[in-house]
């Protein structure tokens, strides 16, 4: 299979989680500011990816499989790491990861039953919400855990906006 630009640049955002990793619990004289930097850039690539797969009709299978896993393993290792720092309360990565998991199990369920779950606006600015919240917390910002708040406000504010619109998948049967 030949990689095409924006499933490259997905690749790339996996590749950036470890190194990401290392600089925000590594020990090294500012690790956690270039931890954040690396965060910036692979959150970027998360749109730029995006546009350009839509822009250039490059949209592939690998694409729709990898950009939201790419986005939910960079989001949660930053959150986990946060919480490592202690930076935030796990509690919140909890509900998080908690909603990650749920939502991805409905859109398997769905598709079980050839139903395709689109992303809705909410899940797109619950998105935009934990990455502001994450890089303000990477840059120990002293309102940053109100913005985790925020965030964690409409991550369940777009769980449950996917589950009530699709609430017809646990009723759907195959005949």
């Amino acid at each position: 299979m030949e990689m095409n630009l924006p499933n490259k640049l997905t690749l790339l955002r996996v590749i950036m989680i470890p190194i990401f990793i290392i600089f925000m619990l590594g020990e090294m004289e500012n690790g956690q500011t270039i931890a954040a930097i690396i965060f910036i850039f692979a959150s970027a690539t998360d749109w730029l990816d995006g546009y350009i797969a839509r822009r250039d009709n490059l949209v592939t299978t690998f694409g729709k499989f990898m950009d939201p896993l790419a986005d939910k393993l960079l989001v949660c290792s930053a959150l986990i790491c946060l919480v490592e720092i202690g930076f935030i309360p796990s509690w919140i990565v909890i509900i998080i990861i908690a909603r990650e998991f749920a939502v991805t199990g409905l859109r398997t369920l769905a598709a079980s039953d050839n139903i395709v779950i689109a992303a809705s606006w909410w899940g797109k600015i619950k998105t935009v919400t934990q990455m502001i919240a994450i890089i303000v917390a990477l840059f120990n910002i002293n309102f940053s855990i109100y913005i985790m708040y925020i965030a964690t406000f409409f991550t369940i504010l777009s769980g449950v906006d996917y589950f009530v619109i699709n609430r017809k998948v646990f009723t759907h049967t195959n005949n």
